[in-house]
């Protein structure tokens, strides 16, 4: 039975669902409600399996360190709480699933929850609102944040009498121009721009013209400021303004997760059952959006080779597996079907695992045993995913571009191996080392628990963030 849920999970057939486990995900966190809300194709087994009382548990655990974390925060005021009654107005491109509006509505709920009166508004809106749109902007106006149009009087308004506007991401400057007009240089001295790309295609003059008027950029890690502050002085002959580096931090509800063995616990048994394998198989999982940017192909192919590396030597390690969270059940692109064309020519169907794409990734963290960051080219601007695993002690398997160089400390938080082709056999050994020495899978998976709770929380994103935001608040006085 285990072994035919293992291929047809194995071959995306996602759409089935543990009404138990949807019900226990969705009290994880307001996250977790909208990730689920949002997946179209839900088919719901009833069934009844013996876990209540572990879930029941959880739920009492949960709910004490959620009591815990706002006494906390009431002993602990804000590093932003000097915003209190100051308005803000949030600039997004988009509003989707995505990390920057993700990032960008984070900001928006730590701002209001120090008393600041915050609007968003999003420049590229389907014509007719889907339900992502419509779940997203129904949490933000449960959180206080107004959603109006980007077009409209108001957003004009707002932006003219606003204390601090946060541009997010390189596309969201065609706003200034299009909009604002000649009212653009009344608005730039209180600009922020906080920036996540690192691709080529984002350094156009339609994009980031206004970028050396505004009071200060916020990047995400060194090396993608380093590349902004070269690229656009090379290519479009431009300077930056003043830039912040801002690592990201993990939010409070993911912590409370990862520190809550119970919930771990049950999460890791169900969601492998779901998955169809056992507790003591190894499950090396990497989790992002499928595309060949993010490396899911090289992933597999260092998977193969290290499967064939234990069988070669008979090595005696438990069953490993492979998954892909990420895919997109409903329109399945064409790298993706070359990912599943790959399995089965390699006959690995039972050991390769294709999930769909959610922003609820604690369940998954809790579930598998190693994280892999294989992002390409230059890597990922920060790549929140390898804290998040860190959180739960998981060791990281990433590739030597971008922020990852950052987070993980090689040889003591995760491994490192380089982007490409060139990076596919060392992926590969790097796999068995972890698969065949518990001890050190779990050594590094502290290690990284410990760098988290040093320097990646939310606490230490807010403390960053605040001390770039009271920069802007004091150029923007100064030319007032």
């Amino acid at each position: 039975m285990a072994k035919h849920a293992a291929a047809a999970v194995g071959w995306g057939h996602h759409h089935v669902q543990k009404r138990w486990l949807l019900a226990f995900l969705l009290m994880l966190s307001v996250t977790t409600v909208i990730a689920f809300f949002i997946r179209a194709a839900f088919d719901y087994c009833d069934r009844n399996f013996s876990a209540d009382y572990g879930i029941g548990s959880a739920r009492n655990a949960i709910q004490v360190a959620d009591k815990r974390a706002w006494q906390i925060a009431a002993a602990n005021p804000s590093p932003l709480s000097f915003m209190k009654s100051k308005i803000v107005l949030m600039v997004s491109h988009e509003l989707s699933l995505s990390g920057g509006p993700l990032l960008l509505m984070e900001l928006a709920f730590l701002l209001r929850s120090v008393g600041a009166e915050v609007s968003w508004i999003t420049i590229m809106k389907p014509s007719e609102t889907d339900e992502v749109t419509y779940s997203l902007e129904h949490k933000m106006l449960h959180r206080g944040v107004q959603v109006f149009s980007a077009k409209g009087k108001e957003a004009i308004d707002t932006a003219l009498r606003a204390d601090l506007v946060v541009l997010n991401t390189a596309v969201a400057g065609k706003w200034l121009n299009a909009v604002l007009k000649g009212d653009v240089d009344r608005v730039l001295p209180k600009v922020l721009w906080w920036i996540h790309e690192m691709r080529g295609h984002y350094f156009k003059l339609d994009y980031v013209k206004y970028l050396p008027f505004v009071a200060c950029a916020m990047i995400d890690s060194h090396v993608t400021a380093e590349y902004w502050k070269n690229r656009t002085l090379e290519r479009l002959k431009i300077k930056m303004p003043e830039t912040y580096v801002v690592h990201l931090g993990n939010s409070k509800e993911l912590m409370q997760v990862a520190e809550d063995s119970v919930a771990q616990r049950v999460l890791r048994e169900h969601v492998r059952e779901y998955l169809g394998v056992r507790n003591e198989d190894l499950l090396f999982a990497l989790i992002n959006s499928v595309s060949r940017g993010k490396g899911q192909d090289l992933f597999l192919h260092s998977f193969y080779e290290a499967l064939q590396l234990i069988k070669e030597k008979k090595m005696r390690v438990p069953p490993l597996h492979a998954v892909i969270v990420g895919s997109d059940m409903s329109s399945q692109t064409k790298f993706e079907m070359e990912l599943r064309d790959y399995v089965m020519q390699k006959k690995i169907q039972d050991r390769v695992h294709f999930v769909n794409k959610t922003v609820t990734v604690a369940p998954y963290l809790a579930s598998i045993d190693v994280l892999v960051q294989n992002s390409q080219g230059r890597g990922e601007c920060f790549g929140r995913i390898t804290i998040e695993a860190m959180a739960f002690q998981l060791p990281v398997l990433g590739s030597a571009a971008g922020g990852t160089k950052e987070i993980v400390v090689n040889e003591t938080t995760g491994l490192l191996h380089p982007v490409g082709k060139d990076g596919v056999t060392p992926l590969a050994e790097n796999i068995v080392k972890l698969a065949t020495n518990v001890q050190r899978r779990l050594t590094i998976g502290k290690k990284g628990y410990e760098r988290v709770k040093e320097r990646f929380l939310e606490q230490h994103m807010a403390e960053r963030i605040a001390g770039v935001v009271k920069e802007v608040l004091r150029k923007s006085k100064k030319q007032s």
